[in-house]
């Protein structure tokens, strides 16, 4: 006989996943109104003054085979990637994606918030937020950045130098113009060096769990039940008024898998991401019949669109050599007899390249007239009907790295350049769905839909040949590093090998053949995703016929006291900053419905509380 589940404590308000999002909402929430009992469960582990977490330059650590601090998601496999079953990585920890990404700095265009056509999430609505939630320490400041809030954004502790090279060759070869600043929800097409969520003064990571739940550890009513996993929604007729939830497999192996129920009494939060919100409803009993009743899960609410719509950006890291006097990361990433020196320095003033992540230019880029010819036919028709008229969307991020990923490289310690290039903007859908594995237990149905649109390889290709130019022209660059580089054939101009020096800032560009062409075809679609980790789109804030599955106040339709906050809200794929599965600058617009003696209502200018 089953033993019965423990019932919890009672809460007002219950968080189910403790990623960015979850920690900025709930911490608002508490430091309004303290005596709103709020609990927050996070299936991953704490991240408190842990170096790996505070330290910048420790960011690649979450990606070794053995980090707890994100978890795997394996997609099926796809024909247009070469039968491939891609990976998406997400944040499993306090903060989630806040406490465990690049910490590269970028924002949307205004025009990706007007295109959700959602009242009360424009552009001109979700500024002042923004604004509200940073303290921008770059100069000059604009009108569109904060003075004021909890998250610092800096160029970080020590520049790496290796900007300039690559900002001046995009102002003299590509032929750009320079700006201080490309994330001002307008300026595009422009170089610029690239802002970082890192305080300029301590030299840390600048996180949502530091700044909104941990430096809260007074009030006793904001709780953080870190290895929880949450299972599904405890419903009372159609109401929410709980979470069961279990010990987490993953960051407390060995612990008791039994389950325990906490209630709610006000509102039920859910807040795991582009891939836990949604198998969560589902769990729940929402979603499309068909896909709850292989699972054996009884229907609640028939809502088709949870799980659809993923979204996600594509791109990659093309590895160059570097000249051995450049400031690279490397050394550090290698723990070549340097990392002690800088570590001391850090502690003492919060300098050093402990304090980078190396992601020191960017442009978001827009081709003008012969770079669209050379595009060919494939993307003119997105181009017209999306980019043309739309001059504040870029295309693709062409950005630079002082150094290369040590922990998915076998190559030997020396200076290395990476530099990416994504597309922001792919036509291509997938989906998060639950379905019962070989053993009887639901697993991860997850379809990535990575390039089955054929428009979306073309900027990706082109994004390659056009970054690689610019590398070259770099007086810092060395050559290609063979293996991460399409595989051309042999006698090939465009093959990849060790240089003395850079070329001329006039020479000619590589001539690519039809065999180079398809080359470099395959290498993306045997790469993708090479880099990325932007999912979104599952739960999305969309009317319910045209397969939303929340309103423009986050409510789950079909229910009460249910709200999704997270990036699968976002109905359409935009640029959304630095934050693997959250930027969180929007959300308090909407959360919570504010309780009053106990009757759920919307405040006036809730931003202004939250």
């Amino acid at each position: 006989m089953s033993q019965p589940r423990p019932i919890l404590p009672e809460f007002d308000i219950i968080f189910a996943g403790g990623g960015a999002t979850a920690c900025v909402a709930a911490g608002r929430l508490a430091a309004y109104d303290s005596s709103l009992k709020i609990l927050i469960l996070e299936a991953g582990g704490h991240t408190l003054d842990q170096a790996a977490h505070v330290q910048p330059y420790q960011y690649f650590s979450h990606l070794a085979p053995t980090s707890t601090t994100v978890t795997v998601n394996v997609g099926n496999p796809s024909s247009h990637l070469n039968g491939r079953a891609p990976i998406v990585h997400c944040g499993r920890c306090v903060g989630g994606g806040s406490s465990v990404n690049f910490m590269a700095y970028t924002r949307a265009a205004a025009s990706d918030f007007d295109d959700w056509e959602a009242d009360g999430w424009e552009s001109e609505n979700l500024i002042p937020l923004m604004k509200k939630l940073e303290t921008y320490e770059v100069q000059p400041n604009g009108p569109t950045h904060g003075d004021n809030g909890p998250i610092r954004v800096s160029y970080g502790g020590r520049e790496s130098g290796l900007w300039e090279e690559f900002i001046h060759v995009g102002t003299t070869y590509h032929k750009r113009p320079f700006a201080d600043d490309t994330d001002d929800l307008e300026t595009c097409n422009v170089y610029s060096p690239w802002a970082k969520y890192i305080n300029g003064t301590t030299g840390r990571r600048s996180d949502a769990a530091h700044h909104y739940v941990y430096n809260q550890a007074h009030n006793q009513n904001l709780q953080l039940w870190v290895s929880k996993l949450v299972k599904r929604i405890i419903f009372e007729g159609m109401r929410a008024v709980g979470v069961e939830f279990t010990c987490d497999p993953v960051s407390c192996p060995g612990a008791d898998q039994s389950s325990s129920i906490v209630r709610a009494a006000k509102l039920v939060v859910v807040s795991a991401g582009a891939f836990g919100s949604p198998t969560i409803l589902e769990r729940s009993g929402i979603g499309a019949e068909a896909i709850l009743k292989r699972c054996g899960i009884e229907q609640l609410v028939n809502l088709p669109g949870v799980g659809e719509n993923y979204q996600d950006h594509l791109g990659c890291f093309a590895p160059y050599f570097a000249a051995d006097e450049a400031v690279t990361l490397d050394p550090l990433w290698h723990g070549e007899g340097v990392v002690q020196e800088s570590l001391a320095q850090w502690k003492s003033n919060g300098k050093s390249l402990i304090a980078q992540n190396g992601c020191d230019a960017k442009i978001k880029w827009r081709p003008d007239e012969d770079e669209l010819r050379a595009m060919g036919s494939a993307f003119q028709a997105p181009w017209k009907e999306f980019f043309q008229d739309r001059p504040d969307k870029a295309v693709a991020l062409f950005g630079l790295s002082a150094g290369y990923l040590p922990l998915s490289s076998t190559l030997p310690f020396r200076k290395y350049l990476g530099v990416v290039y994504f597309t922001l903007y792919p036509r291509s859908l997938g989906s998060v769905h639950v379905k019962l594995g070989e053993n009887g237990k639901q697993v991860l149905d997850f379809t990535a839909g990575f390039l089955d649109d054929p428009s979306d390889i073309v900027p990706l290709n082109f994004g390659y040949k056009k970054t690689r130019e610019i590398s070259r022209r770099m007086p810092s660059y060395r050559g290609e590093v063979p293996s991460g580089h399409p595989c051309f054939p042999e006698g090939s101009a465009a093959a990849c090998s060790e240089m003395s020096g850079p070329v001329n800032l006039n020479a000619p560009d590589i001539i690519y053949t039809t065999e180079d062409d398809e080359a470099i075809d395959k290498f993306h679609r045997d790469c993708i995703p090479n880099v990325q980790w932007h999912s979104l789109g599952t739960c999305a804030m969309k009317p319910m016929l045209e397969k939303g599955v929340v309103d423009a106040r986050l409510n789950v339709y079909g229910v009460a006291g249910l709200k999704v906050a997270d990036m699968s809200i976002a109905p359409k794929i935009c640029w959304h900053g630095g934050y693997w599965i959250a930027n969180f600058d929007a959300w308090p617009n909407c959360l919570p419905e504010y309780v009053l003696n106990g009757t759920p209502h919307w405040r006036e200018g809730c931003a202004d509380h939250c």
